[in-house]
């Protein structure tokens, strides 16, 4: 069975790509059509307009992740390969205009694991183990992946798999990945993950996974548009559109960016990663 290793620009999944090669290594890059959210360098959005197959406007995660990428392709020596889904004002608009929240948290689905999906359909076509960067003490998460596998303990991607004989689409069940865990297997801690990084030639983000993120503590993301104003007014503006309902259901981002916290940037790093999935690992 071949081996793949999901990337997401986080230092877990980049240490499982240079500590536990894989045959493949995918990164899936959340895009974004607002030019107000634009990626500053013309040259590296070309390039990575190049990689992806379209035009690349900018990133709704940190601008960093695609530094980070390019920066740990160099390092490891070994190609990377970038996809992405539909940008996310069109996977909000095929929804219906219904915005992801905790309870429907398709965003992950559509714009991390269906486009790697896809790669995978058209590039490998059969079962393979994809490394996952659970860490050590991380269990109860790789226990909630495993128990979502069928009987032979591969993933299935619910797809489009046929045309009926009326014209509409017939959905089906694909199985495609056998999700491993190597830092939990060889008790590699968090600790060990950032110790590793930290003399290398790899810039990372403060944070992987979308700036605005919905399961990020309220204060963390007041920060966040201190921090990415254009972006964070991104995420403001889809729950201001008629009909497209809220990320969170206790409070409103513009409310969020309205508090006055006595918290600065400083204070960052008190706040813990995201528990939940694991598109920024």
């Amino acid at each position: 069975m071949k081996t793949l290793t999901s990337i997401s620009g986080g230092k877990s999944s980049a240490y499982i790509a240079a500590k536990y090669p894989t045959d493949y290594n995918v990164f899936a890059l959340v895009t974004t059509m607002d030019k107000a959210c634009m990626f500053p360098d013309a040259k590296l959005r070309q390039m990575v307009s190049d990689k992806i197959g379209r035009e690349f406007i900018g990133t709704l995660e940190e601008d960093t992740i695609v530094h980070t990428i390019l920066d740990l392709e160099q390092y490891l020596g070994r190609r990377i390969h970038w996809v992405a889904g539909l940008p996310f004002e069109q996977v909000i608009a095929e929804r219906g205009g219904y915005l992801p929240n905790k309870m429907t948290r398709y965003c992950t689905t559509e714009m991390k694991m269906h486009p790697i999906f896809e790669w995978w359909l058209h590039n490998v076509g059969e079962p393979v183990k994809t490394q996952i960067g659970f860490r050590a003490g991380e269990e109860r998460r790789a226990n909630k992946m495993l128990d979502k596998c069928n009987a032979d303990g591969l993933v299935e991607m619910h797809t489009v798999v046929g045309t009926l004989k009326d014209g509409r689409k017939k959905w089906g069940d694909v199985p495609w990945q056998k999700p491993v865990f190597p830092m939990i297997r060889d008790g590699v801690h968090r600790d060990h993950v950032h110790e590793f990084w930290k003399d290398k030639p790899v810039r990372f983000a403060e944070r992987n996974n979308c700036v605005g993120c919905f399961h990020r503590n309220p204060i963390l993301l007041n920060l966040m548009f201190q921090k990415h104003p254009k972006k964070m007014d991104w995420f403001a503006r889809q729950e201001e559109a008629e009909g497209n309902g809220r990320w969170r259901s206790d409070t409103t981002y513009r409310k969020i960016q309205q508090h006055k916290t006595q918290l600065s940037l400083l204070d960052l790093d008190s706040f813990g990663e995201c528990e939940d999935g694991y598109c920024g690992l």
